[in-house]
């Protein structure tokens, strides 16, 4: 083992930590706690690292995978954040690709056969594709160096975004048994903590963590009655780039117009925005052609975007791990920003209705699942493994249930591993011939772009005259030589023609079968994903509810010691502590014009008070105070006296 510390303390090429970072990043030097994590999993050991959000997780990771012979896996739920990833990793010179349930299965297979037989040092996957027969062939070949589980607090049926699928993990370290586990997340209560070391299967407990305090964000909570003018307000004194967090999406889309009608440079995201276009919205505000984002908490995750100087939420969350993590993205630079939060009379009472919408009865829950196996055409029995594309809003229309409540219903059945609702992804085009092979070749329509594309599907494609084929309409434009939007506008026309069945590219939601479907009354919904849960979500939105409200302790403190924290000071920064500044500071004014009266006449206490253009009660209190610490006293007369 100490003969294997050493060899992993330099890599394989002889790198130390330093070197790998100084060149591949350009760094010197490591942020507090990375290189004691780095440390930890070079030695071989399972780690939980708890680390703020925007305090560079990502090189805990990937300095050690360059370090170590073969390849890292990065399991993460976030689509968006294994591209920007992948992408960044890439522009470096680091190979690296990404497999979610977004690409079609040839892409798939491409991206885990370069991964078992290429030179590929990072490989990020979506939890649910770890159960895939195509994952378990491959991995049972592959070198693994570390496994990463990126957002581990998703592990924890405790925690706040409890992910069954997160599950799956830790059935891989059969395979893998030598192989040390890295766990990584901005927000783990020591519950959770707990439940992530057990759950990933750790050797031994092993906890390193960095502060969540973060010296230059400046919390600040605001009740109001008039949210948007006081909203205004804010945008016009603070400058810079900055997110708003709202709970809908129609509530964005409203809230980012009346921000362009008052002059302010502004767009709206959410999940139902078609991938490219959030994709374009995204990069206008990383490069600061809109300097505000009102968004769902779609927006945010793996955006590396350092200079944001306020994030505000609009309504509250429902926890302080959601809270912290959301406002976090302000100030990743160091530099002074702001973190707000506006709420109303109103707020409790609407989370309060929030959280009975997320537990509904469990006859309905069961009701929901009968519906959405008959509306996917799933009998009983069948069904396992099966992922399918599952327009939400159509079904809502066709069953008249709201949508909140399906989705909480889904949700509930995901905690219990029958079903898994995938987010809103793009689901690739797909196709298959309706004619004989022989009848092509009789269609007078298209000339010869037409020729061209039909000889390039049918040389990339083998089955497309008996099942429908996933088609990647970009990779026949390459091969027939022609743009994808020539592409796409003959694949319609030979639908129109009744030539093909045709299903273009969609960006909605998918569903996962995690199970066989079954009967109605088999359903089983066991009572740690109802109703225990249901009491911790209550007590989580009630520290959250608690943050909102005190004015007198510091917020900084407050988060700090929800998350464990012993030893949390004052920051300083926050609404709360800089009200404590104020009043501390026109005390002691105070006292300086008590002492200056006393001195330069005898007077009595109503006198002072009488000559003070103060709340009289105030004056007594000062009065009172210097009595006690020896600054004057009370002569037989009455009167006051300095003590010399």
């Amino acid at each position: 083992m100490e003969e294997l510390k050493r060899h992993n303390e330099r890599g394989v090429e002889g790198l130390s930590p330093e070197d790998v970072l100084h060149k591949w990043w350009g760094y010197d030097s490591f942020r507090p706690v990375q290189r004691d994590i780095i440390d930890s999993i070079l030695a071989g050991r399972d780690t939980l690292a708890l680390m703020p959000t925007g305090g560079g997780k990502s090189l805990t990771y990937q300095v050690p995978a360059l370090m170590l012979e073969g390849i890292c896996i990065v399991v993460t739920p976030l689509i968006a954040l294994m591209k920007d990833q992948v992408d960044q990793l890439r522009r470096r010179g680091i190979s690296a690709v990404a497999v979610h349930s977004g690409l079609d299965s040839r892409r798939i297979d491409i991206a885990l056969d370069n991964c078992t037989y290429g030179d590929v040092k990072l490989l990020y996957i979506a939890p649910e594709r770890l159960a895939t027969e195509a994952f378990r062939v491959r991995l049972r070949r592959m070198k693994v160096s570390l496994i990463a589980v990126d957002e581990a607090h998703c592990i924890s049926q405790w925690g706040y975004d409890f992910r069954p699928s997160y599950l799956r993990i830790a059935q891989i370290r059969e395979y893998l048994p030598d192989t040390p586990v890295l766990a990584l997340t901005a927000s783990a209560t020591k519950l959770v903590a707990e439940d992530i070391m057990h759950h990933l299967r750790f050797g031994s407990k092993n906890i390193l963590r960095t502060s969540f305090a973060r010296p230059n964000l400046s919390y600040v909570v605001r009740s109001v009655d008039d949210k948007p003018q006081h909203l205004f307000h804010i945008l016009r004194n603070v400058e810079g780039s900055g997110i708003i967090y709202m709970r809908t999406r129609e509530g964005c889309e409203q809230l980012a117009a009346r921000l362009q009608q008052e002059g302010i440079s502004a767009n709206f995201y959410h999940a139902g925005l078609p991938s490219v276009e959030r994709g374009l919205r995204q990069d206008d505000w990383r490069e600061g052609r809109i300097r505000i984002m009102v968004a769902t908490n779609a927006f945010g995750m793996g955006i590396d975007k350092a200079d944001v100087r306020l994030v505000i939420h609009y309504s509250m969350c429902d926890s302080l791990e959601a809270y912290y993590q959301e406002a976090g993205r302000a100030g990743r630079d160091g530099e002074r920003s702001y973190a707000v939060l506006l709420v109303d009379s109103k707020d409790s009472e609407r989370i309060t209705k929030l959280f009975d919408a997320e537990y509904p009865p469990i006859a309905d829950i069961k009701r929901i699942y009968e519906l959405v196996c008959n509306y996917l055409q799933i009998a009983i029995g069948d069904g396992e493994g099966a992922t399918l594309q599952f327009n939400i809003y159509d079904f809502c229309f066709d069953t008249h249930l709201s949508h909140t409540k399906v989705v909480n219903a889904l949700k509930i059945l995901e905690y219990n591993n029958l079903v898994t609702l995938l987010d809103e992804q793009d689901n690739p085009a797909k196709l298959m011939f309706c004619c004989s092979r022989d009848s092509l070749y009789k269609l007078n329509a298209g000339g010869n772009d037409m020729d061209s594309m039909l000889y390039a599907i049918l040389r990339l494609y083998n089955g497309v005259f008996t099942h429908f084929r996933t088609i990647d309409e970009l990779y026949i434009a390459t091969a027939a030589n022609l743009s994808a939007e020539r592409v796409h506008e003959l694949l319609r026309m030979l639908w129109r023609m009744h030539v093909i069945r045709y299903i273009p590219a969609s960006h909605s939601p998918m569903i996962l079968f995690n199970s066989e479907r079954l009967p109605t009354n088999d359903i089983y919904i066991a009572p740690e994903t109802y109703h225990q849960r249901h009491r911790l979500a209550e007590e989580r939105f009630r520290s959250m509810l608690h943050y909102a409200t005190t004015t007198d302790e510091c917020r900084s403190k407050v988060i700090e010691e929800y998350f464990g924290s012993e030893s949390s000071e004052p920051c300083g920064v926050c609404d709360v502590c800089r009200a404590r500044k104020a009043l501390k500071f026109d005390s002691e004014q105070l006292d300086n014009q008590i002492l200056s009266l006393v001195a330069s006449a005898s007077l009595s206490v109503k006198e002072v008070v009488d000559r003070m253009s103060i709340n009289s009660n105030i004056v007594v209190q000062r009065i009172d105070y210097l009595l006690r610490e020896g600054e004057i006293l009370v002569t037989e007369s009455g009167k006051l006296k300095i003590i010399e």
